[in-house]
């Protein structure tokens, strides 16, 4: 999913450098990354550069630590032909795939629906606009995760934090985590479910922090 302005595109070889911004906080830019990570495994199936970029992560600590060092050993060892496969099989499939990785679908059991109409008014508000070379619907997981990246970047809306949790508590964290969680369960493909696995942990990271941001809000 590619989204203007400002468009986050495919994550490159030298990932992190186009991800920071000068006036991006470290932790901030480290959260974007793996927004970015997360939505172009998930717009279309990775190709062997995403592969060498994920195969070659430094080695962190903590729950995301050991998702991330597991899904960078799935990426070492997978086959980007066995890839392009796998991901037909779970989100297109023949008439749907193993997964449908939509909002709406997730929020009502239907795609298009209201989750979809609140997001593209959401969308309007933040200066966000569809690229025309995108037919899928907004409320595809890549593109929420892109959309994500460029809120905590501060390349949409005015830059606040607060934008950024608004967005979050009212379009990924009613459903993402439930994706996630399916996404991490699947027995079609070991990347893709270790992909699912840094998901669901990266989410609830996101979640637990944007509670206590919004605590902190209160109380000031």
């Amino acid at each position: 999913m590619t989204l203007e302005p400002e468009s986050a595109g495919r994550v490159p070889p030298d990932m992190e450098a186009q991800t920071r911004r000068a006036d991006v906080a470290a932790e901030d830019g480290e959260r974007a990354i793996v927004y970015r990570l997360l939505a172009t495994a998930l717009e279309a199936p990775v190709g062997r550069d995403w592969l060498e970029v994920v195969g070659a992560l430094p080695v962190i600590e903590g729950p995301l630590g050991t998702a991330l060092k597991q899904l960078s050993a799935e990426a070492r060892a997978a086959d980007p032909q066995a890839l392009r496969s796998d991901y037909h099989d779970l989100f297109i499939g023949v008439g749907r795939g193993e997964l449908v990785p939509y909002a709406s679908y997730y929020l009502t059991g239907f795609l298009n629906e209201k989750p979809l109409a609140l997001l593209r008014q959401e969308m309007r508000r933040l200066g966000i606009e569809r690229s025309p070379e995108v037919s899928e619907p907004e409320d595809h997981i890549a593109a929420l995760c892109e959309m994500m990246a460029g809120l905590v970047e501060g390349a949409y809306g005015d830059g606040e934090p607060a934008t950024a949790s608004t967005f979050f508590r009212a379009h990924v964290a009613a459903w993402a985590p439930y994706f996630f969680k399916d996404l991490a369960g699947t027995s079609t493909s070991a990347l893709y479910a270790a992909l699912g696995q840094l998901g669901k942990v990266f989410i609830d990271l996101e979640d637990e922090a944007d509670r206590l941001f919004s605590q902190q809000r209160q109380a000031g």
